[in-house]
């Protein structure tokens, strides 16, 4: 199973990759039609793109560190990096956001309303059909791996389309005489950059203090106080590392088994924990009644 992990990690990476290769081409499509045809919103999108590129570097950077197997002063392997970097990525989101704002805000201020040309909008449309081809495969490939990293990824993605998908309604409405619409456009992509950077953040930095969902760990107590053998659960812990979750739980089981009987129980609840909630790394501590 523990080659099983590294190969969903080696496939994580093919997403990252062709993240990767839709903003290089989308940034640079929206970058050089957007100064040419005079529009603040698409050329806000395409700035987005540019730094979308250093984030799904750095989440490339953390799937290929995670994949390291353990050593000797990482005896639970590296699959954290794997969640450093999808943190990293929310910052560069988060600037990015912040500086698009600003600067859409300064354009309204300051009357630069000039109405863009009608080709900037199709291509916010263009890079919005692609984008969300690119959130797609990425989600559920993120999914289907169980990588936090990719699924930041995904998310940002699936930002990506909507804030081009605002791209062509403010270039469009600019169109029918209402110009401002255009660096409205480009506030609103600020604003669901920002947004899509703090929901990222928030992910990443529960993960990295060892939170974990109740709901889930509710039904991991339930699945181990099931376990034939077990008369009660005392204790239980559980954190996430990149894809894998960690389980710590304490029983109490019979004080007249043998060792061997008590052994048993343990590998019942292991195989439990695999089968119904895909989770390989379980520590049970057995104590008597």
């Amino acid at each position: 199973m523990v080659g099983e992990e590294y190969q969903n990690l080696k496939k994580g990476e093919t997403g990252a990759w062709i993240s990767i290769a839709a903003y290089l081409l989308l940034a640079s499509l929206k970058l050089f039609i957007g100064i040419i045809g005079q529009s603040k919103s698409l050329q806000a999108d395409g700035l987005n793109n540019v730094t979308d590129i250093i984030a799904s570097l750095a989440v490339l950077i953390g799937l290929k560190i995670a994949r390291k197997p353990p050593d000797h002063n990482h005896r639970y392997g590296h699959f954290r990096a794997e969640t450093i970097a999808s943190l990293i990525a929310a910052f560069i989101m988060m600037s990015v956001g912040i500086q698009v704002l600003f600067e859409g805000l300064l354009s309204l201020y300051n009357g630069k309303t000039d109405s863009p040309d009608i080709i900037t909008a199709w291509t916010a449309l263009f890079s919005a059909l692609a984008m969300y081809g690119v959130y797609r495969y990425n989600n559920q490939l993120a999914k289907k791996i169980n990588s936090s990293s990719l699924m930041a990824a995904a998310q940002d993605n699936r930002s990506d389309a909507l804030v081009s998908i605002g791209a062509f309604i403010g270039i469009t409405g600019s169109q029918f005489g209402l110009p401002w619409l255009d660096p409205i456009a480009a506030v609103l992509v600020g604003i669901i950059i920002c947004k899509t950077a703090w929901e990222i953040f928030h992910d990443s930095s529960y993960t990295l203090t060892d939170g974990f969902d109740e709901e889930q760990l509710a039904n991991i107590k339930k699945t181990i106080g099931a376990t034939p053998g077990v008369i009660a659960l005392t204790d239980i812990k559980a954190r996430t590392h990149g894809n894998q979750s960690f389980v710590d739980a304490t029983i109490t089981v019979n004080p007249e088994l043998n060792v061997v009987e008590s052994h048993r129980i343990t590998e019942q609840i292991e195989e439990r924990m695999l089968t119904k909630h895909g989770i390989q790394h379980v520590h049970i501590h057995i104590e008597p009644t």
